[in-house]
């Protein structure tokens, strides 16, 4: 047990925290198009461990985590193939990068519902995750990552300086 988690809960924590940290650096570089390539490659990686880990858990049916997770490893194959077999040529530029937001909007839309669910202070606010601060916080998050990637996909494209 670590911090009162298993090892493996642990792990899959450490792995999203580390999608969650690399994705936002990645952000900064499509919203100023600049490249870092080694940042990308943490996030893509970190992000799909995340995504698999997540159905390491035992279960007994489908829950929203898995539907999020498939989504996630969706979106993640849509951003590897656009970065690294089409080399962002064409309107596979603008795939990576709605893409690339669009796994890191998962990966925080999971952490503001972990958190709800585990800090006390949050989880008094909203226990079941349907009531108003739960809900007010994603829609917050969704309109956030909605605008930043509208701006990431308009500067990723008309800033010449950032190649493949």
């Amino acid at each position: 047990m670590i911090f009162g988690m298993s090892t493996f809960t642990f792990v899959h924590v450490v792995l999203s925290l580390i999608g969650i940290v690399a994705g936002l650096v990645v952000m900064v570089g499509l919203l100023t198009a600049r490249k870092f390539g080694g940042w990308t490659a943490l996030f893509l990686a970190s992000t799909l461990a995340t995504c698999v880990t997540g159905f390491g858990f035992p279960f007994t049916q489908i829950l929203p985590s898995h539907v999020v997770a498939i989504l996630g490893l969706v979106v993640l194959a849509i951003a590897s193939v656009a970065r690294y077999g089409f080399k962002l040529l064409g309107a596979w530029r603008w795939l990576y990068v709605i893409a690339a937001m669009t796994a890191l909007y998962f990966n925080v839309f999971v952490l503001v519902a972990q958190l709800f669910a585990k800090l006390p202070a949050l989880h008094m606010l909203a226990p079941t995750q349907s009531e108003p601060p739960f809900l007010i916080t994603q829609l917050v998050v969704l309109l956030l990552f909605l605008v930043l990637g509208a701006e990431a996909v308009v500067k990723f494209r008309i800033k010449s300086r950032f190649s493949a």
